[in-house]
């Protein structure tokens, strides 16, 4: 297997899982910032043009970080981090999908939208009248989860998970682009010094 690996939160987020996994595969940096990524011979690997993409030994590619973690999970034979009953896994989906939709989109797009306009407005549709507003609407979701990490050490609990890794990754991300955490958040910031303690941070 290789990894196509990249700058950015998505191609992170899959490393820092790797890291937590135990996993290890050879890596290959693909340079988004000059496009190669959205090149013929690149989408022939992922039609969408977007990194990381996972290609397996018989040329078969998975992309979308949940799916690429996913499926190094259950080929080490299951992990916690993605729920070893399915009470667990449910609980990480559930995690994963609240967080993809309600911080990770709303920042990315608020960052490709604003600060990142340049590099990705000749790329795709773009809506930087939205930027603002999408940028709240994250930290609108954060102060909601702060909520719900109440007592709580990672959003499942006791128990880490790819949603975890998954927010962790794009809360970084976004907090060198101008998108910094709320400190009235207590939890979530104490959330993010356990996370950023952990080795697999240096991945």
């Amino acid at each position: 297997m290789k990894l196509y690996n990249s700058v950015g939160p998505n191609p992170r987020m899959v490393r820092i899982f790797m890291h937590e996994l135990g996993t290890e595969m050879p890596m290959e940096d693909v340079d988004i910032r000059s496009g190669i990524n959205r090149q013929p011979e690149f989408m022939k690997k992922n039609a969408a043009g977007q990194c990381p993409v996972l290609e397996l030994d018989d040329g078969t590619c998975i992309c979308e970080i949940t799916a690429i973690c996913e499926y190094l999970a259950d080929k080490a034979g299951g992990s916690s981090l993605i729920g070893t009953t399915p009470e667990e896994r449910a609980e990480t989906r559930m995690w994963t999908r609240r967080v993809d939709l309600n911080v990770c989109e709303n920042l990315g797009n608020g960052f490709r939208y604003a600060e990142g306009l340049k590099m990705f407005e000749s790329r795709f549709r773009c809506l930087p009248e939205a930027a603002d507003g999408l940028k709240a609407l994250a930290q609108d979701k954060l102060t909601w989860i702060d909520g719900e990490l109440e007592g709580k050490q990672f959003l499942c609990g006791d128990r880490i998970s790819m949603a975890d890794i998954l927010m962790f990754a794009f809360v970084e991300f976004a907090a060198m682009v101008g998108q910094k955490l709320n400190p009235d958040n207590k939890n979530v910031t104490a959330w993010f010094e356990r996370m950023k303690a952990r080795p697999s941070a240096a991945a």
